[in-house]
């Protein structure tokens, strides 16, 4: 059970699957009140989506956010793709994912700040990532309106959320 002020929602995103039918891809957020699965719904434009129903065991992507990271939260026993702070390695001991992709400040961390200027921080890809719907995404640097309230990780862990679920690095410019 969450705790007050903790959120473990599933979410279910109708897109083109290719050959005109429609496919569905689930993420899960766990986080603690800072607002990045709002970001994520908004950085989508879901206006559609809707909360899943079926088991919250094995999403195809799972986004840990730093406060929940930081609370040492239970996660789901499995997922495709876990995106979590990259000081918080201490949460995959009983997770089984095929693939964890890192934010940070660290230059280990596979989505990291490289710089900050007038209203603008600089987020680096320092390293390939393969989207849920696998496309790669190559190393690159991208610009991010500067984060408010939620703080620098949280802005990344949205935007490497929005990469995993496809969304190019150009469109994250307008913020979310």
């Amino acid at each position: 059970m969450a705790e007050e002020g903790t959120y473990k929602r599933k979410w279910c995103l109708p897109h083109s699957g290719g050959k005109g039918r429609e496919r569905v891809e689930r993420f899960q957020v766990i986080e603690s009140g800072e607002g990045i699965e709002g970001a994520i719904l908004r950085g989508l434009s879901a206006g559609s989506a809707g909360e899943v129903l079926v088991s919250e065991e094995h999403p195809a992507l799972l986004v840990v956010s730093p406060g929940a990271a930081q609370k040492g939260l239970e996660l789901p026993a499995a997922c495709r793709t876990v995106l979590l702070p990259g000081d918080a390695g201490n949460l995959l001991k009983g997770l089984r994912a095929a693939s964890a992709v890192s934010y940070g400040a660290s230059p280990r961390d596979s989505l990291t700040i490289s710089s900050r200027e007038e209203g603008v921080m600089w987020a680096a890809l320092q390293r390939e990532l393969v989207t849920v719907d696998g496309r790669v995404v190559e190393r690159q640097e991208f610009p991010l309106p500067l984060p408010g309230a939620g703080g620098a990780l949280s802005a990344l862990a949205v935007a490497g959320a929005l990469l995993l679920l496809g969304v190019p690095p150009e469109d994250l410019r307008g913020g979310y």
